[in-house]
């Protein structure tokens, strides 16, 4: 059974900073990724996506577990934290494709923007995390910033929307484990075990899907974006096993900005004053939150 601990957590000089980096890291290749797949989904379905997308993201997992000796027994995996943290990662990858190939990906991105809030608070609750009421009010700022930039309306709240809920709660437990695990296993190894299952829960789809017609060009563009899952992967876990999580979880919104400097950039796409306010109230909190830790430890 997993363990909850709810004495404080010391945290180490600079680990702040370093999770907020992760975390920043993370939000880049899982944005990108987001990208990708939706286009994918074009002429694959979740399952095909999920299959191929992670047989070439478990493969270059295992390459580079295998070329930084980041391997582990089997017996690893028997932790009850890494099983809580696998069956979270599975229901999050699915609640979230699910609503991604049926609603705008600014929709399914903007109610993703909930983690923050449910993490912080979970942190709080299971490990007895001292938010206070200055990083409450930064983080649900951030929140707000989102709200300006997406301005989401009751009609786009469809049964999808619910299920990026469920990928909300999903991503909390998945994120909260992964503080429970040992520290003498390695974030690589951990992201390849949720690859290989997210691998596996495709390949279990995909039997029930239509293989009729095989889009290589689709199958390049998974590629691509399994690069990217990989590093996300990579960056999440790191970034939760370091620093305190109310003062990482805010560099969450930057998967925003990766969007609106996208739009720039790749599709000529302006944006308004509203959404040039949102972003700077969300860049606004994560630094914040940052310098406010920085002023603490000093004191």
């Amino acid at each position: 059974m997993v363990q909850f601990s709810k004495s404080p957590r010391v945290t180490a000089p600079g680990e702040n900073a370093r999770g907020a980096i992760l975390m920043v890291l993370a939000m880049a290749g899982f944005g990108i990724n987001d990208i990708i797949v939706k286009h994918a989904a074009n002429t694959l379905d979740i399952g095909q996506t999920l299959l191929i997308r992670g047989l070439f993201a478990t493969a270059l997992l295992w390459l580079f577990a295998k070329l930084t000796k980041k391997m582990r027994p089997l017996g690893a995996l028997l932790q009850p934290a890494m099983c809580v943290r696998a069956l979270a990662e599975l229901l999050a990858t699915l609640t979230f494709l699910i609503a991604l190939f049926n609603i705008p990906i600014a929709n399914a991105t903007a109610i993703l923007q909930a983690l923050p809030l449910s993490v912080a608070l979970g942190a709080a609750l299971f490990f007895g995390e001292k938010i206070g009421w200055q990083r409450t009010a930064a983080i649900l700022a951030g929140f707000i910033g989102v709200l300006i930039i997406i301005r989401p309306g009751m009609e786009g709240f469809t049964i999808y929307s619910i299920a990026v809920l469920g990928a909300v709660l999903s991503c909390t437990i998945r994120d909260l484990a992964t503080r429970l695990i040992s520290n003498d296993i390695p974030t690589l190894f951990i992201a390849l075990f949720s690859s290989i299952l997210v691998t596996l829960l495709g390949a279990g789809l995909s039997v029930f899907e239509d293989w009729s017609y095989f889009d290589y060009a689709a199958i390049g563009w998974l590629f691509l974006a399994s690069s990217f899952l990989v590093l996300g992967y990579f960056c999440i876990a790191g970034s939760m096993r370091a620093g305190d999580v109310g003062a990482i979880v805010p560099f969450r919104y930057s998967i925003l900005i990766y969007a609106i400097i996208a739009g720039i950039v790749f599709f000529d796409e302006t944006p308004d004053l509203m959404t040039i306010a949102g972003s700077l109230i969300i860049v606004s909190t994560g630094v914040f939150t940052i310098y406010r830790e920085r002023l603490f430890k000093e004191a």
